[in-house]
């Protein structure tokens, strides 16, 4: 059967359409690249659901780039990275509260933002459930960046590079919360801390020097029921006899539950970079680590919700402060305070 001139015409024509549609499509699908979470080996399973926020290359760079925007405050002077600084392993350098909007102080002392995907809830007193949750609750504090949600967005919009980052992030140029909130999420999620002397010593890289190793085990023995390996916490809430400061009037864990067995209680910090995450507490009432320890010597003041492994105090004496203080030095990681990937873009 012969096909006719006509004919021929009008099949390349439609193979010709497919192709073109085809190609368009290949060339405006949606594409973003994967981004690989650090998980250390020997770890306890992370707890964030990577499910529902996949990371990749896209939603990272596009976090660290708001992580760093003054625009997410209400006067652009406080951005993420005000109070969390790569410095002291993106907490609050040299500063017990943290400052805000209108010259504000908050009532407490911003934690290092590090091994966030293994922890379940946030903040000091364990209120938000989510780092999405947090996110947005610090842009709309009055006290912290005293922005909304919607100006925030607004500002967005406005910017002429952010539509694109946040439709190559996302799939279009839509930005709401939502997409701020999980886009930072990415960010702080990968900003893990694992490479310490004491994490090169645990992979075989290295080897403690004699104070490390007395420290180690002075370590196990008095302070690991709190400050649990390999994460240095258990994540608790725990009453360690600090007195009450008068004009915070903090009452930790009680204000999420309204529990009084939960008064004076706060989530026991991770000890990892102790030694660059000065000062400590929850209200950043201690400029040293020696002055910690000699809480936990001396300074402990018993109330109805005091730790029971505290009431009488932890017994040191100065050699092994001196060895103990060796160890905690050991938790220091420089990569994460180095790294150029988590400076300001």
């Amino acid at each position: 059967m012969k096909i006719s001139i006509t004919s021929l015409l009008i099949i390349f024509a439609v193979a010709l359409s497919v192709f073109t549609i085809n190609a368009c499509r290949k060339k405006d699908a949606f594409i973003t690249t994967p981004l690989s979470f650090p998980n250390p080996a020997g770890w306890p399973a992370v707890q964030y659901n990577f499910a529902n926020n996949p990371l990749t290359q896209q939603g990272f760079d596009l976090g660290r780039k708001l992580f760093y925007d003054g625009k997410l405050s209400k006067d652009g002077n406080f951005p993420c990275a005000g109070c969390h600084q790569q410095i002291a392993s993106f907490g609050t350098y040299d500063h017990d509260q943290s400052h805000g909007y209108n010259n504000s102080h908050t009532l407490r002392n911003a934690p290092p933002l590090q091994n966030l995907a293994w922890k379940k809830l946030f903040d000091w007193d364990g209120e938000h459930k989510s780092i999405e949750e947090r996110t947005l609750a610090h842009i709309n504090h009055p006290m912290e960046m005293g922005e909304t949600t919607s100006g925030v967005i607004a500002k967005l919009k406005a910017d002429a590079n952010y539509p694109r980052m946040f439709a190559a992030a996302f799939g279009n140029e839509e930005i709401n919360a939502d997409r701020l909130s999980k886009a930072l999420a990415q960010f702080v999620l990968m900003l893990v801390s694992s490479n310490s002397t004491y994490d090169k010593v645990k992979r075989g890289e290295a080897t403690f020097n004699l104070p490390e190793s007395l420290g180690y085990d002075i370590f196990k023995n008095k302070c690991a029921s709190c400050h649990s390996e390999p994460m240095f916490t258990n994540y608790s809430y725990r009453n360690i006899g600090m007195p009450k400061e008068p004009a915070l009037n903090d009452l930790g864990r009680m204000m999420v539950t309204n529990l009084s067995a939960d008064s004076l209680k706060f989530r026991v910090p991770a000890l990892r970079n102790v030694k660059i995450t000065y000062p400590y507490g929850h209200d950043g009432r201690f400029y040293a680590i020696d002055n910690v320890l000699e809480h936990y010597r001396s300074g402990v003041r018993n109330g109805p919700t005091t730790d029971a492994l505290l009431v009488n105090n932890i017994q040191l004496t100065n050699f092994e402060i001196g060895q103990l203080k060796a160890f905690l030095f050991a938790l220091t990681d420089s990569t994460i305070v180095k790294d150029p990937r988590f400076s300001k873009p």
